[in-house]
């Protein structure tokens, strides 16, 4: 007669991660398929290999790679594990291509809720179906307490970029137009009400989302019109047109008027000190578009759920310093330097 080892259950409701669970054993497999599988169920994991392997069509391939440290690591309109797979799927949107599939990279502090953990990966499992993408691959490890902050969480993606289609940062031209797809902001403010516990009368929530079908469309309107393409996170849309204007050796000019912002976010950012432009954002795009094709790729962007605010806030010009200047609402001129932005608090 077989005797059958036995193996505890896992306790999501109560239960606390060990440092078993990162130690390649049973602890560690029960983890994965009680926990991971669950949540992102498909085909490729069912293999429970070290890889998986995938067919591929005409094309060229993108492939990109984050980690994200976020603290909370919940927050008004998500968490870090959805704000991975979105911000994963939009760093492939942005040039353009189709997302495909992903891989999740785990670090575990010891001692954090399994049923936090459910969470977090329930909802990166629900933002990859919503996407139409697959998470197929995995590592997890497990560290001890005060080494981890909780939960870290590194991502890469891949994804298909159809032939004739090179967006880059250094193809923006003089005179082209840049379109930002909705209110900048919302994100930052919303992990900074929570690190501060700061209340404010209205909750402002994250913008994070996967902006891959707005790309899509705007792409089908514009098509080799659109220059480049970037989500302006970390840094803001400040950071995010700076590294464009270096790149392409030419200038910026905004119109601070044209800029969406809430009123929430910008009377925040009044109180705090800090400026929007400055400020991350997880679901918002800039796109820097030749003239010709910015009336039709605007009107794309409006007709989307994720860019009917969008705005037309000023162009390319000619500039030996590479600055981005800002006309502001009182009729002067200054420089948005992201240098100075990124010596504020870092807001992720």
């Amino acid at each position: 007669m077989s005797v059958k080892a036995y193996q505890r259950k896992l306790d999501v409701e109560n239960g606390r991660v060990e440092l078993s669970h990162g130690a390649g054993g049973r602890a560690m497999a029960q983890l994965i398929s009680g926990l991971f599988h669950q949540a992102f169920g498909n085909e490729w994991l069912a293999g429970s290999n070290d890889q998986s392997a995938f067919d591929v069509t005409a094309g060229r391939m993108v492939m990109t790679t984050d980690g994200y440290v976020i603290s909370p690591l919940f927050f008004p309109g998500g968490n870090i594990g959805s704000l991975a797979v979105r911000g994963t799927i939009n760093d492939i949107a942005m040039s353009g291509a189709r997302p495909l599939y992903l891989s999740a990279s785990f670090i575990i502090e010891e001692g954090f809720r399994f049923s936090d953990l459910k969470t977090i990966a329930e909802s990166m499992g629900a933002a990859a179906c919503a996407a139409g993408v697959y998470i197929i691959a995995g590592d997890t490890k497990v560290v001890e307490r005060g080494k981890a902050d909780g939960l870290f969480i590194s991502m890469t993606g891949i994804g298909l970029v159809a032939d004739g289609l090179d967006l880059s940062a250094d193809k923006a031209k003089v005179g082209d137009r840049v379109l930002l797809s909705g209110s900048l902001g919302d994100h930052g403010v919303a992990i900074m009400s929570k690190r501060q516990n700061v209340a404010f009368q209205t909750e402002i929530v994250s913008d994070s989302a996967a902006l891959h079908s707005l790309a899509a469309a705007m792409v089908a309107a514009g098509g080799g019109g659109i220059r480049v393409m970037r989500d302006p996170k970390r840094g803001g849309l400040a950071a995010a047109l700076n590294e464009i204007a270096l790149q392409s050796e030419l200038g910026f000019h905004l119109q601070e008027s044209m800029i969406p912002v809430k009123p929430a976010v910008a009377a925040t950012c009044e109180l705090l000190g800090l400026e929007p432009i400055h400020v991350a954002n997880e679901g918002k795009l800039v796109a820097i578009v030749a003239p010709d094709s910015a009336d039709a790729v605007l009107a794309a962007m409006k007709a989307h759920p994720l860019g009917s605010n969008a705005a037309d806030i000023g162009e390319a010009e000619a500039d030996d310093h590479k600055f981005v200047q800002m006309t502001t609402d009182f009729g002067g001129r200054r420089i948005v330097d992201w240098l100075w932005g990124e010596q504020l608090p870092r807001i992720c």
